[in-house]
């Protein structure tokens, strides 16, 4: 995910290199997270194959992963500021030679409008000017090129999801499993909960279904599909640059 403008409430500052120690842990453990990253695949066989990809806000690189191992010919560019996230990402893509490392914000990326799809995942949401990064976005692509999106746009309630995976972990490796795993990962509930706190203040964009399209058609896309996703907390939505 990339770095984000907190500095208006200190009180609600999301540690992402902190976060990212963390985050593949309980994301392999975490079904839901598990069918987004499946959803990508598919995704990828569906279309032609992409010649330049972003992957923007990349976090710690397992979307770029999966775009790197089924596009070996794609010239992919990893955006994340974060030098935690990044830090992981570039150990997990090592074995990759197709990928570029770029430390920017997406506002501050000056490329030409040539990339064939722009991937943005759980990271829209934390950006500063959510509406504007959408057209940020829609400058790296050429008309017809494809956005991959997936955005929270619910309040995070740390509550309902450590129920959820508690309960799912328990019934796949047992109580004491589910226990090492909840302690290993303690740090993400905290960071979760600064999620919630920047969302309630609103530091960070909640949004519904139609407020999310509506900002991607006024970005000058067409929405080819949009699905609510992650158990009715995020959208998904794959568009199109209009020409």
């Amino acid at each position: 995910m990339l770095s984000r403008s907190e500095s208006s409430d200190r009180s609600v500052r999301v540690d992402w290199s902190t976060y990212a120690t963390a985050y593949d842990l309980l994301s392999e453990h975490n079904p839901e997270y598990q069918a987004l990253l499946r959803d990508f695949e598919a995704f990828l066989e569906t279309i032609e194959t992409p010649k330049v990809i972003y992957d923007i806000g990349g976090g710690t690189g397992n979307y770029t992963e999966i775009a790197a191992r089924a596009c070996p010919g794609s010239e992919i560019h990893f955006v994340e500021p974060d030098a935690g996230m990044i830090g992981l990402a570039r150990a997990k893509l090592a074995a990759h030679g197709n990928t570029n490392y770029e430390t920017l914000a997406l506002e501050d990326i000056d490329a030409p409008g040539t990339a064939d799809l722009v991937i943005c995942v759980h990271a829209l949401y934390a950006m500063p000017a959510p509406e504007q990064r959408l057209a940020d976005m829609r400058r790296l692509l050429r008309p017809g090129g494809l956005l991959y999106l997936i955005d929270l746009g619910r309040y995070m309630n740390v509550a309902d999801w450590r129920s959820y995976l508690f309960s799912h972990l328990r019934k796949e490796h047992g109580l004491a499993r589910t226990l090492r795993v909840f302690w290993q990962g303690r740090e993400i509930a905290k960071q979760n909960t600064a999620i919630f706190k920047a969302q309630k203040n609103g530091v960070y964009w909640t949004h519904t279904e139609a407020e999310i399209a509506s900002a991607a058609t006024a970005a000058d896309f067409e929405i080819l599909r949009q699905d609510s996703v992650y158990r009715g907390y995020s959208d998904l939505l794959v568009c199109r640059a209009k020409p």
